[in-house]
């Protein structure tokens, strides 16, 4: 049932002034009826409006609004907005999103049209960012943030890092942090980052007959150019995995932050909202049941009947494992007997658990994103909620781009810890940090433990490779 509301309210959805609302109510462009002396409208014809004008409005533009008493914040690969709201919130004014998503562009033009919107990162230089931004000369750029696309990296691709395009445009957003100097940015990306090569090798070209690999194409060669490019620019950073449980998100979804300083300086970590089970005086982890309950209307995909016959039979929290071991067998078929835990397949969410990582699909057969009782998919309301998304973030495209859009974004909570940490840090605001802090699940995640193993990496590679050169390899 379409519920109505007021023009104000109608006006800070549409990032628009009262008055123009009132001139669309009385044109018929949204349905509308009179009240006394005021206009009350439907929702639904507004969220109508605003996907059947964004596509005039996800032109590239500069900054239409500008607020000179806050932090600035430049933000590139903005996807739907998830890193930038967190930003938001930590108290930043963002001037600026550069994504090159057709749909990804509509949604931020929807929900945050004054903010400079600008295409593919790979078009624009120093000078025109600025501009676009609303910057004079003597304006500072306090943050600029962004998660280079990353199939480059990711486990489940192929790896190619810095070959791969995508991989490119992480050097493009590098170099431009570099030559803007902002006072601090940030490098968000995913695990495989941590031991990708910077140069990738096929397979079929290495062994004796070919030559050694380069410290390049030995994993993690990517990201110690980028380690080694911060020290040349006299940037300071950190890094480590970070479980965005532990900010309070209501999922398990594990992100690197580079923080990088132009002081120098090497920034703390960030600080922990939550943990696991209560360590360190802090709440525990926030559950799904929290998070996805008295949700009034649901967009969702649906499972297929073959699916839904065994998912009737499953209870929140289970899998194909807690089949009868015949319906197992009739559920994998040959993926039965293949090795791996397999946990994705007829997977039903738990109450009581925060999601699993979301994805960008949540009804494929290998990662299944299944209600803990209904039979269906989460929906897209309930994939905004996981990801910490205002109820009222319009998204624009078909469910399925929908689905993509928040899957791949960087959680709410993750990002505001990144700001909040920045902003306290631009205030002089003391930092306490929790001693020996469980930020993640694996080892070796953060700078100066990964530093250390990448050097001996190295040394064994050196020392490998000199033993050969001898005759004794």
């Amino acid at each position: 049932m379409s519920t109505e509301i007021t023009i104000k309210e109608a006006a800070l959805q549409l990032n628009i002034s009262v008055q123009r609302v009132r001139t669309l109510c009385r044109e018929g462009s949204l349905s509308a009826r009179k009240l006394g002396t005021t206009w009350v409208i439907d929702h639904e014809s507004l969220h109508k409006y605003g996907l059947r004008t964004a596509h005039t409005v996800a032109e590239d533009h500069p900054a239409y609004f500008v607020n000179n008493k806050k932090p600035i914040a430049l933000s590139f690969f903005s996807g739907a907005m998830g890193l930038d709201i967190g930003i938001e919130k930590a108290g930043f004014d963002i001037r600026l999103a550069c994504e090159i998503d057709k749909f990804c562009r509509q949604t931020i033009a929807l929900n945050r049209p004054k903010t400079a919107l600008l295409n593919d990162i790979n078009n624009y230089d120093a000078a025109d960012i600025r501009r676009e931004a609303g910057l004079n000369n003597n304006d500072e750029i306090d943050l600029i943030m962004g998660g280079p696309p990353c199939q480059a990296f990711s486990t489940a691709g192929n790896r190619k890092g810095f070959n791969d395009d995508r991989g490119n445009v992480f050097l493009k957003y590098l170099e431009l942090c570099l030559e803007l100097r902002p006072k601090y940015f940030v490098i968000e990306n995913v695990r495989g980052l941590l031991s990708c090569p910077m140069e990738h090798r096929p397979h079929e070209k290495r062994g004796q007959e070919y030559p050694d690999l380069s410290e390049d194409e030995l994993k993690g060669g990517a990201l110690n150019f980028i380690l080694n490019r911060l020290e040349k620019s006299g940037y300071g950073y950190s890094f480590n995995l970070y479980n965005s449980a532990n900010f309070g998100t209501p999922q398990i979804r594990e992100r690197v932050i580079i923080l990088c300083s132009r002081d120098g300086k090497e920034p703390p970590f960030l600080i922990p909202t939550h943990s696991e089970t209560g360590e360190y005086g802090l709440p525990k982890w926030n559950t799904l049941k929290r998070c996805i309950t008295k949700i009034s209307h649901h967009d969702h995909l649906t499972f297929p009947e073959k699916r839904l016959k065994y998912y009737r039979l499953l209870e929140p929290g289970q899998n194909w494992k807690n089949l009868p071991l015949e319906l197992q067998k009739e559920a994998m078929g040959k993926s039965f007997f293949s090795g791996g835990g397999k946990t994705g397949f007829l997977r039903r969410l738990a109450w009581d658990r925060p999601s699993p990582t979301l994805v960008t699909h949540p009804a494929m057969p290998a990662t299944d994103l299944a209600h803990p009782t209904e039979n269906r998919p989460l929906s897209v309301q309930e994939y905004k909620r996981i990801q910490e998304f205002p109820d009222k973030w319009e998204l624009a495209g078909p469910i399925i781009q929908q689905y993509k859009q928040i899957g791949n974004a960087v959680p709410v909570s993750l990002g505001c810890a990144v700001g909040t940490l920045i902003f306290n840090l631009l205030n002089g605001i003391d930092i306490i940090q929790h001693k020996d802090f469980k930020y993640s699940r694996y080892k070796c995640t953060t700078d100066k433990e990964w530093k250390e193993q990448f050097r001996h990496l190295v040394e064994r590679h050196n020392s490998k490779s000199e033993q050969q050169e001898l005759g004794f390899g």
